[in-house]
């Protein structure tokens, strides 16, 4: 047999402190396996950890760590802990090859050994072993390849949002960083309400990773609104307003077009559809498109309706300067319990400080412009008009 062949046997390591039983041992299984020897608990417990054996055959009675307790440790390494343990020991009562088993150990061999036996029973434990090894492998494989897969879906989506939205700003530029900071608003309100007793089962971290992946989508509809509308420097007339206000379904019929084509529904395009078509309802009733009140306005629309209003406030436009934090603030809880979910408002407040952070971090920096600021507010940031 040469040097390659050699090499690519299993390796047994066989643990005695008797001389002659590692030279009996060895003698019996060179012939078709690698082996390496032991003569102490201690001693085995080093190779195991470094050779990696295939196979244990190990002896109980032994002076510095015996046999159960080499076992033991054996077994609670992460490293040896699916290395196959074949008792070979001398002690033969039912108790002691129970405590075997008890221990991890695949086999129990009473001494004395009959050869033709232990190579048969060192044969199917490698077998097994060979077999546990590969479904293991295989196993890993195919997990890393679903993690990458979906990574890989992730990242697709989380592009395809980014490109659709902004496509969208390049319509309506005065909303510089909005999405960012209205997508991170939603995020820290979500994580807030989830420590709720309300709902702590259903906003788990998936649940609200993919609230705040959604949220971007909100004003997608914006798209399909009319130039001389969406750009107008003044007062929208209440045709116009009209026209705007329908933003909401194009954007929602959008997405569900696209949800058709893929042929499947997606959670994130669920979501994102909710927010698209509601995010301008109303606490009491008396928004649009639906008219839908309280419970009845999905949570991820009742969410993104408190960011977005709180945004528009805060933010510079060309057409009116920004309000001050404190300022939005009062007007967010004054619009509690009518324009706004009460516990969602709640939990904003609780974390306004953070909003303020992000607020303040990806601020615009718009330069106004004098035609434009003698302008009375435009009617279509319609829920800034509502909660006034």
């Amino acid at each position: 047999m040469n040097m390659s062949d050699a090499q690519d046997r299993p390796l047994i390591l066989v643990v005695d402190d008797t001389p002659d039983n590692l030279t009996l041992m060895s003698e019996l299984l060179q012939e078709l396996y690698r082996v390496k020897v032991a003569n102490s608990g201690e001693r085995a417990m080093k190779i195991a950890l470094t050779a990696m054996p295939d196979l244990i055959l190990l002896d109980i009675m032994m002076p510095d760590a015996d046999g159960y307790e080499v076992a033991r440790r054996l077994k609670s390494n992460p490293r040896t802990h699916a290395i196959p343990i074949v008792f070979l020991t001398s002690r033969s009562s039912i108790e002691d090859e129970q405590r075997g088993f008890e221990l991890g150990a695949v086999d129990y061999i009473v001494k004395p050994i009959s050869p033709p036996l232990v190579l048969a029973r060192v044969k199917t434990h490698l077998t097994l072993k060979a077999a546990a090894d590969f479904l293991r492998d295989k196993n890993e494989f195919l997990e890393r390849e679903v993690e990458k897969r979906t990574s890989e879906n992730t990242a697709i989506q989380n592009v395809t949002i980014q490109v659709v939205t902004s496509l969208a700003e390049t319509r309506d530029q005065e909303t510089g960083h909005h999405i960012r900071r209205t997508q991170s608003y939603v995020r820290l309100i979500a994580a807030r309400l989830s420590q709720t007793v309300r709902y702590r089962s259903t906003l788990t971290a998936s649940a609200i990773a993919t609230m705040y992946r959604s949220a971007p989508l909100h004003d997608i509809g914006k798209v399909g609104i009319p130039d001389h509308i969406l750009l107008k420097p003044g007062k929208l007339t209440v045709e116009e307003f009209e026209i705007m206000k329908t933003h909401t379904r194009v954007g929602c019929a959008a997405i569900e077009r696209a949800e058709e084509q893929l042929g499947m529904e997606v959670d994130f395009l669920k979501t994102a559809k909710q927010i698209a078509l509601s995010h301008h309802e109303r606490w009491d009733g008396t928004g649009y498109p639906q008219g839908l009140q309280g419970d009845e306005i999905p949570l991820a629309a009742r969410v993104m309706a408190v960011a977005d209003v709180y945004d528009a406030l805060v933010s510079t436009r060309v057409y009116k300067e920004a309000m001050a934090h404190t300022d939005a603030l009062r007007l967010i809880t004054s619009g509690s319990g009518s324009h706004f979910d009460p516990e969602v408002v709640e939990a904003f407040l609780a974390v306004e400080s953070d909003v303020q952070d992000i607020a303040e971090r990806f601020k615009d920096h718009l330069q106004s412009q004098s035609a434009r600021d003698q302008q009375p507010e435009p009617v279509r940031t319609a829920h800034l008009k509502t909660v006034h």
